[in-house]
C-alpha cells in the first residue's frame, strides 16, 4: 500500500502522535490552557509533554451540535483545518477544540478564515503558553 499523495484526504488527518487522547490530557488542557473564542469555536492552547514534540489536536464536540453525522463532519473540519493551516500552532503546544455551536454549511475554507480572524488572540495565547513552557522544570508535564 502506498503513502496518501498531499491531495488525498488521509493526508487531512493528524498522526497519532499529533492527538491527543487520553481524558486527562484534555483535562490538564483545559483546566490550566489559555483560551481564544471564536464564532463557532473555543481553542484551548497548553503546552505539550515536551517542546520538540510535535502540535497535538484534542477535539470536544458534545451532542448539543447535533446527531453523530453533524459532530462527525465538524470533527472532520477541524482536523482538516489543523492539518492545512500548520502555522497556527507551534511545536510543544497541545490544542484543544472545543465545538461551540452547530457548523451548519460551513465549509474548510470559512473554518480557517475564522481562525486566521482570531490570529492576534491565537499569537498572544501561544506566548503566554511559551512562557509556561520556559518556566516548566526539564521531565516534567
Amino acid at each position: 500500500m502506498t503513502a496518501p499523495g498531499p491531495g488525498s484526504k488521509r493526508s487531512l488527518r493528524p498522526t497519532r502522535a499529533a492527538r491527543v487522547r487520553k481524558r486527562s490530557e484534555f483535562d490538564r488542557i483545559q483546566k490550566g490552557g489559555r483560551r481564544v473564542n471564536t464564532a463557532h469555536f473555543v481553542l484551548i492552547f497548553a503546552p505539550g509533554p515536551a517542546p520538540s514534540h510535535p502540535a497535538r489536536l484534542g477535539i470536544t464536540a458534545s451532542r448539543r451540535i447535533g446527531g453523530a453525522v453533524q459532530r462527525n463532519r465538524a470533527k472532520r473540519l477541524i482536523r482538516a483545518a489543523f492539518c492545512v493551516t500548520p502555522d497556527i500552532v507551534a511545536s510543544g503546544v497541545d490544542l484543544v477544540v472545543i465545538v461551540r455551536k452547530p457548523l451548519g454549511d460551513l465549509k474548510l475554507d470559512q473554518v480557517i478564515r475564522e481562525w486566521h480572524s482570531a490570529l492576534p488572540a491565537i499569537r498572544k495565547r501561544l506566548k503566554e503558553v511559551a512562557a509556561a513552557c520556559a518556566e516548566r522544570p526539564m521531565g516534567q508535564e
